[in-house]
């Protein structure tokens, strides 16, 4: 007579890992975070522009879209790329003005400087507002091949 013999019962393939809920929740988490630190620094740089008139505004939409720029640091190279890839050229232009530690520390500077001039601040928080929403739609620092970090 012959046995059938069944396999042991196995735990079920998860395709997550065990902490991947929390991750979820932690970088939601951060992404409100970067928001509202968005909102916050766009209500500065909006009221220096009120008080302060045209150069305050115009300095911080300058400093909103400035940042982008050294996209086109290696447009040259673009077609050589992956899809969402910067050019390798380009990384430590854009990994540079996007670290929002370079505008805080200018910040500082700015506070405790005994000359001050309401554009220069107005530019500062156009630039960290610009910062904190790259970070809340997802688009944070490049790895030095160009792609976004995980």
């Amino acid at each position: 007579m012959a046995t059938v013999t069944t396999p042991a019962p196995q735990a079920p393939a998860t395709s997550q890992a065990p902490h991947a809920p929390a991750r979820a929740v932690l970088r939601t988490t951060l992404r409100v975070g970067w928001f509202a630190a968005g909102v916050f620094w766009t209500v500065f740089a909006v009221l220096e522009g009120v008080n302060h008139g045209w150069p305050a505004g115009t300095a911080a939409l300058l400093f909103a879209l400035a940042p982008d720029l050294a996209l086109f640091v290696g447009l040259s190279e673009a077609p050589r790329t992956a899809r969402g890839q910067l050019p390798p050229r380009a990384v430590p232009y854009y990994n540079a003005a996007h670290r929002a530690l370079v505008p805080l520390a200018l910040l500082v500077v700015h506070t405790v400087a005994p000359l001050t001039w309401p554009p220069v601040f107005a530019a500062l928080c156009g630039w960290l507002a610009h910062i904190s929403y790259d970070r809340a739609f997802g688009y944070g620092l490049r790895t030095k091949e160009g792609f976004q970090r995980g």
